[in-house]
């Protein structure tokens, strides 16, 4: 079982984005998904992140360990990719999750208009007054805290879409006119940049800044579509959550 937190009105950008892209990886893998959300799923993975597998007595939380749970059980992506390949996909993973991954981050939790007309409501929508207030402020100081450590404490909005922007051509090069980004078959990279891109092109914010840096990349847009249409709509209209 894949647990996330609940979609709807609880649900943020990076979270979605992480869900979204184990959910991609399992169905590349033709793995059997049966998908559980749950107000607490933050609380309930071992890493405190979502989302989580539960298989048998072993939990497993995020893409990356959940790519090497897999793998040990005889399903791999990869395994096609010689070692440059491999060596290249994984550079392309970590530019994704320090790009686009900390700027999902910095939106949510860093800039002013976005926490206080989505966030702080949305993180905090399953507790209590004043509970949900508290943890609101908490996971605030908790990803503050971790962009002043990553130098991204005193980046301007202007200066987060510009990163994302880079991001996004670097991934546009590199796909190209290919299926996914080492031709014909999908790899890990490909669930990763899905579930990021997918989620910022349909998650309602203050505004539509983050989601017009992907639309200016068609090949991207027509990336997200084909993952969607053979992995998710395919498969039936309930698989993506």
């Amino acid at each position: 079982m894949l647990y996330c937190i609940s979609t709807g009105e609880q649900i943020l950008l990076s979270d979605n984005a992480a869900s979204l892209a184990v959910q991609a990886f399992l169905q590349m893998c033709n793995l059997p998904i049966k998908v559980v959300c749950r107000a607490n799923a933050e609380y309930m993975s071992p890493s405190g992140k979502v989302p989580f597998i539960h298989v048998g007595n072993q939990v497993v939380s995020e893409l990356g360990p959940i790519v090497q749970f897999v793998k040990a059980k005889g399903h791999s992506l990869s395994d096609g990719l010689d070692e440059v390949q491999k060596a290249e996909m994984k550079a392309y993973m970590e530019l994704v999750n320090n790009m686009l991954l900390t700027a999902e981050l910095y939106l949510q939790w860093c800039d002013e208009a976005t926490v206080g007309e989505i966030t702080h409501a949305r993180y905090g929508s399953p507790y209590p007054w004043p509970l949900n207030h508290i943890l609101a402020y908490q996971k605030q100081w908790e990803i503050k805290r971790k962009m002043k450590a990553i130098g991204w404490g005193k980046k301007t909005l202007d200066q987060v879409l510009e990163d994302v922007d880079q991001c996004c051509q670097a991934l546009s090069q590199r796909l190209g006119t290919q299926p996914y980004f080492f031709n014909k078959q999908p790899t890990e990279l490909d669930a990763l940049v899905f579930g990021h891109l997918y989620t910022i092109l349909t998650t309602q914010l203050t505004n539509d800044e983050l989601s017009e840096k992907v639309k200016n990349y068609s090949n991207l847009l027509a990336f997200c579509r084909r993952i969607e249409q053979h992995y998710f709509e395919d498969r039936g209209k309930d698989r993506l959550s």
